[in-house]
């Protein structure tokens, strides 16, 4: 998470990675306002219980063609800002959350294996020793 100050106000950018199961067309909003949304799916292994979770992203403006790049199924790493709006109708207040994406990009997946290669010097305790191969 990172923290962005300006002089009016403070926002948090947001991360996730998953794979992209969903790209929407764009919809102009307005004469000047366009949008367009996405889907992440992220799935965790939670004491050995797997939890999907789907998050719906919006992108607006210049932004809308962030997921023309990546095909469904890629995994993708999306920065984020979260956006609250209150909205007013007929007497009713309703409050709307958008995950706003302003970057995606793609991620390499590839297992890396690793290999602990003990030091030149190391000898296994189980391993005897012959008098001769003694430091001293």
């Amino acid at each position: 998470m990172k923290l962005h100050l300006s002089p009016n106000y403070v926002t948090m950018s947001y991360e996730l990675t998953g794979k992209l199961i969903a790209k929407f067309d764009t919809v102009q909003r307005t004469a000047t306002f366009k949008t367009r949304e996405f889907v992440i799916e992220k799935s965790e292994d939670i004491g050995g219980r797997v939890i999907t979770n789907y998050a719906k992203f919006q992108c607006v403006q210049d932004k809308t063609s962030l997921p023309d790049r990546f095909t469904l199924g890629d995994t993708v790493k999306v920065s984020f800002n979260i956006k609250g709006t209150k909205w007013e109708k007929n007497g009713q207040t309703n409050y709307i959350t958008n995950l706003d994406a302003w970057r995606m990009e793609t991620v390499n997946m590839q297992t890396q294996q690793t290999v602990d290669i003990p030091p030149p010097d190391y000898i296994p305790a189980d391993v005897p020793l012959a008098s001769d191969d003694l430091p001293f």
